[in-house]
């Protein structure tokens, strides 16, 4: 590989041939800063904050797309350069609405720190007509208020590239270019799955998720009903970010103490029904090998991936697990088992789930998600919606005691609390499977072949003398890649898992939004997948089906995995949808 040497502010630096000088910076520890790049997906030079001076150069030159060359001289932080980034800054705010003091992402916004940065103020200098905007808020799980956006266009970018819906993209020129769906068509009227990636990735306030704090609030305050919250794996190992903890701490313990805080009547956990899918989804795989069903089987843990194939590949809805997730399970098992051993109806029980997902909220209000008369799943936060809640309710959160879940919901081991990771479904699926079809208590308990952040991973699997192979894809742009080959009939799987977000529910639509230059320099889903993965090691109980509390569940309820009750409770079906229409 070719080196190259130039000099940046002076100082030496040796990158290999094609780097840009916004990478080759990086490694002289200069941080040049960008609103519209995100590494490996949008890498267009269209909001100039990035510009440098290069000796020779008449004109300052984009660093995110420029690259390096031999004897190069680099200069990022000149009179010149910060007067062009001050100005560019300038011209996005005549054009942006600016009401920063109730803005949704008010601390958490890129453009608000670069003006800060550049000592940039609201005097206005280029005030004049604004393009015409619009917020929609038609769909279930999001707001879009374009009179914030400044056409970075790295949601565009991560709906086509990473997601492969392409909902949404650039429309019309000059002046009136905005970002909106095909022919402006509302988001609820066309086929977007829900997953939040554009929200993630979004600088500024001009996406966010549908805040329903004020709901869980109103329940909290009603004496009539018994409010019951869960918690999704994945929300633990970033929580913490929202309070300025490192990436990948777990704050499980401080988490439940926060919820107890906030007044709910039962804190539990996800983990709990992740357990329980297990059951249910290893009976299910078992009774297709044996039987003949149809293969292969394909997780439904995620509603975003669920919306991608009912949109986009329903000849793969025979495939689905019919499985509810483990949010609707717990909802499921709560407003019946846990209501009755109460003594309480269902209709006065309120259940919250804290989810990294924004599609869980489009999920839960899904007709077919329901039992007993009621919904599973009332309101469904994100991590994000979490945190405001707790610095609303004036919580010292860092300095909180760790507190242990309740019982008998909160209650799991460590095959569910991996679900938060790509590959987790699948290897807590297979701890159970291998033992089952082994008979062996001693069979298999870690499977690595499927874990880490690679897009698409395979492994085959023997067992009890039977062949397994197994795909995991996190992203729909890699589930799209596994479905084709199998249509081709290139690949022969027995089990896929598909998450809808990259790196899987850890990197989910609702988790803390990191700014851009964290993002394109640290693997955030490593190091949040590395929480749960330690969380599991240190378990006592590592297989799903040896919880006792679900034991307890099919003794005295559900009676066993698969049967009519568990299918009246916690399976489901899913429907085709038209590409072209949404919700």
């Amino acid at each position: 590989m070719k080196m190259i040497n130039l000099k940046i502010n002076g100082v030496p630096v040796t990158v290999p041939e094609g780097t840009t000088i916004l990478q080759a910076a990086r490694e002289a520890h200069i941080d040049i800063p960008t609103l519209c790049y995100l590494k490996d997906i949008n890498e267009i030079g269209a909001c100039r904050m990035c510009v440098v001076e290069i000796k020779g150069s008449p004109k300052l030159n984009a660093s995110c797309v420029f690259p390096v060359s031999e004897g190069m001289e680099v200069i990022t932080n000149s009179k010149k350069v910060f007067e062009a980034r001050k100005m560019n800054l300038q011209l996005l705010l005549s054009n942006h609405k600016r009401e920063c003091l109730t803005c949704i992402r008010s601390g958490s916004c890129e453009l608000q720190k670069l003006c800060h940065d550049y000592g940039v103020d609201d005097e206005g200098k280029y005030d004049g007509s604004l393009t015409p905007s619009t917020v929609d808020d038609s769909a279930t799980h999001m707001v879009r208020d374009n009179s914030k956006c400044i056409l970075c266009r790295r949601c565009t970018a991560v709906c086509d590239q990473l997601q492969d819906a392409a909902v949404i993209g650039v429309n019309k020129r000059g002046f009136n270019t905005h970002i909106g769906s095909a022919f402006d068509a509302p988001l609820n009227t066309v086929a977007c799955v829900s997953c939040g990636q554009c929200i993630v990735a979004c600088p500024t306030g001009a996406l966010h998720e549908k805040d329903q704090t004020d709901e869980v609030w109103a329940a909290l305050a009603d004496p009539t009903k018994r409010v019951v919250v869960q918690t999704a794996p994945a929300t633990r190992a970033a929580l913490g970010e929202v309070f300025n903890m490192p990436i990948g701490t777990n704050v499980e313990g401080k988490m439940v103490a926060a919820l107890r805080r906030l007044g709910f009547d039962d804190v539990f956990d996800t983990d709990f029904s992740a357990d329980l899918t297990i059951l249910e989804e290893a009976t299910e795989l078992v009774e297709r090998i044996n039987n003949k069903g149809t293969l292969p089987l394909i997780t439904s843990c995620s509603p975003g991936w669920i919306n991608y194939c009912e949109h986009y590949y329903p000849e793969f809805i025979p495939n689905l697990s019919t499985c509810k997730s483990p949010q609707q399970m717990f909802g499921a098992i709560t407003k019946s088992w846990y209501a009755a051993k109460l003594g309480i109806d269902p209709k006065n029980i309120f259940v919250v789930s804290i989810m990294p997902c924004t599609a869980k909220k489009y999920e839960c209000k899904r007709a077919e998600q329901g039992a007993n008369g009621v919904p599973d799943v009332d309101v469904a936060l994100t991590t994000r919606e979490l945190g405001r809640m707790i610095e609303r309710a004036g919580i010292d959160f860092t300095n909180l005691p760790d507190e242990n879940y309740d019982a008998p919901l909160g209650v799991s081991t460590g095959a569910a609390v991996i679900f938060g990771a790509t590959g987790g479904v699948m290897e807590a699926a297979l701890r159970t499977a291998a033992e089952w079809l082994t008979g062996d208590p001693a069979a298999p308990i870690e499977f690595c072949d499927v874990r880490g952040t690679n897009g698409v991973k395979e492994a085959t699997y023997t067992v009890a003398g039977l062949t397994l192979n197994v795909a995991v894809a996190s992203g729909l742009k890699n589930a799209k890649e596994l479905l084709e080959a199998v249509k081709r009939g290139e690949k022969n799987y027995h089990f896929i898992e598909v998450m809808g977000c990259p790196g899987g529910c850890v990197n989910g639509g609702g988790q803390p939004i990191q700014p851009a230059n964290i993002r394109n320099n640290v693997d955030i889903k490593k190091l949040r997948a590395k929480a749960l993965y330690s969380e599991d090691a240190g378990k006592t109980l590592r297989k799903s089906h040896d919880n006792p509390v679900i034991k307890e569940l099919y003794d005295s309820f559900l009676e066993k995995p698969g049967s009519h009750k568990a299918h009246e409770l916690l399976h489901t079906t899913y429907t085709a949808k038209n590409r072209f229409h949404g919700e």
